[in-house]
């Protein structure tokens, strides 16, 4: 797969828009770029880590908690941090801010806990062109994507998509369309077939094998091309 970015965005919705925006831009020390009106009441709020964005999906309606959480922690790496701490964002998303390349992060990475590590290894491998770099560790362009082990199958998870916590990953690509239609070839589970937003992005989703959303977006200001 094409990817327009080589940084993938992480998604995540909240009921608790003061306490969350406090703190990504002061705990964390993200800077805000800017606000989007997604419709049903959701507002996205915008925050740079590097070329990667933390989109902050804030929720008018009170949202369900999630069924399985795979997303387990949010790795961000910033200048200016000069150890490896971890906190709790006000939903009590893990949190670990990184100096710029430790381990190799740069910008956004997740760590996901997986049902069968060798099958999620080859979705991302086979289905998002991810490149393995170790076991349990893959390269998704710049960005890291790690995997452990978890000892539960993962659940008949039916829930939409906005629920509280850390909820998707964002791939920017080309083409939408032949974005996902590539990647139900290779055996991915679409979620909801591509939709033209306005003239800012026209979008897919898919889901891995545990269940965790994965936006592709053709977004004009990535790609530099108007949205058909």
């Amino acid at each position: 797969m094409s990817l327009a970015k080589a940084f993938f965005d992480v998604g995540l919705f909240t009921n608790q828009h003061d306490a969350q925006q406090r703190f990504w831009r002061e705990l964390v020390g993200l800077s805000f770029d800017h606000t989007l009106k997604l419709g049903g009441g959701v507002l996205q709020h915008r925050y740079n880590a590097g070329e990667a964005v933390l989109k902050l999906n804030d929720a008018r309606d009170p949202l369900p908690s999630p069924v399985q959480a795979p997303i387990k922690e949010l790795l961000v790496a910033l200048n200016g941090v000069n150890e490896r701490s971890t906190l709790q964002d006000p939903d009590g998303n893990r949190i670990t801010l990184l100096p710029i390349g430790t381990d190799g992060v740069e910008g956004l990475a997740v760590r996901l806990q997986v049902a069968d590590l060798d099958a999620s290894q080859q979705f991302y491998t086979q289905v998002l062109g991810c490149e393995l770099i170790a076991p349990g560790a893959l390269r998704c362009g710049k960005a890291q994507l790690l995997l452990e082990q978890g000892d539960t199958p993962p659940q008949d998870d039916q829930q939409g998509l906005a629920a509280t916590g850390l909820r998707y990953l964002t791939l920017q690509v080309f083409d939408c369309d032949a974005a996902y239609a590539e990647a139900l070839g290779n055996g991915a589970k679409g979620e909801r077939e591509p939709v033209t937003l306005g003239t800012t992005a026209r979008i897919a989703f898919i889901r891995d094998p545990d269940g965790v959303w994965i936006e592709l977006s053709e977004r004009a200001s990535v790609t530099g091309k108007p949205v058909a």
